[in-house]
């Protein structure tokens, strides 16, 4: 049988206590529920056992947004299918060196019809710094790239940066607005972009089945069959 060159690539910022996603956001809270030590009173020798507990909210880590985040009647987590985010084809662009305004004309010129576009712009290197939640520096999508990603038929749009629209101001988020709208989820705060081909990879990020939330974190990871 010939050896597989089969490769998995993590695309997720792990979750550690008291960690920044976004500024002004407060970071989860890991504590232990039960110890090691503890858990002696309720087993025989030799048995031990862990239950830790977390205290987050949604938008932590590499997380999701589903058309609920924006939208009251969108779907949620719950009725989220999974063909949007398990095994879907990948479509990479790279947008390193380019102008942190992510327009049609950055995006034209690449077939993404039926996959999870993931935006490259290696914002993420700037992670757990000051840097990475400045909003009036970070790359973005603007309204009409938006409608380009939507109308070229992805089904999943993801980046690298503090949020795929421009958070500087306080007005309208017409990035997450129109992707979600359209049913399309969104992935931010990813890394390891750098990693991908422009395409052949397949994208795994499935969240829990929470009914009534719109983000949650996920261990969004990409497969790349040599």
């Amino acid at each position: 049988m010939a050896e597989s060159n089969r490769r998995l690539i993590e695309l997720n910022h792990p979750i550690t206590a008291g960690m920044t996603t976004y500024p002004g956001m407060p970071g989860p809270a890991i504590t232990p529920y039960l110890t090691w030590e503890d858990s002696h009173f309720h087993y025989e020798d030799g048995t031990e056992f862990s239950i830790g507990r977390i205290d987050m909210i949604a938008n932590t880590g590499t997380y999701l947004d589903t058309p609920s985040h924006r939208y009251r009647d969108g779907y949620d987590l719950a009725g989220l299918d999974l063909a949007k985010v398990a095994d879907v084809p990948v479509t990479l662009i790279d947008l390193t060196g380019a102008d942190r305004a992510i327009g049609p004309d950055a995006l034209a010129g690449t077939a993404i019809g039926g996959t999870a576009v993931l935006l490259r712009t290696d914002w993420s290197r700037h992670w757990g710094t000051e840097t990475y939640g400045d909003t009036a520096a970070a790359p973005y999508v603007t309204a009409d790239g938006a409608q380009h990603l939507v109308e070229a038929g992805a089904v999943l749009v993801g980046i690298d940066s503090v949020n795929i629209d421009n958070a500087a101001s306080g007005g309208p988020r017409p990035a997450h607005s129109t992707l979600l709208a359209a049913g399309v989820p969104i992935l931010e705060h990813l890394t390891g972009l750098d990693q991908l081909p422009a395409a052949g990879a397949r994208l795994h990020a499935v969240p829990p089945r929470i009914e009534g939330f719109g983000t949650f974190p996920t261990r969004a990871y990409a497969v790349i069959e040599a």
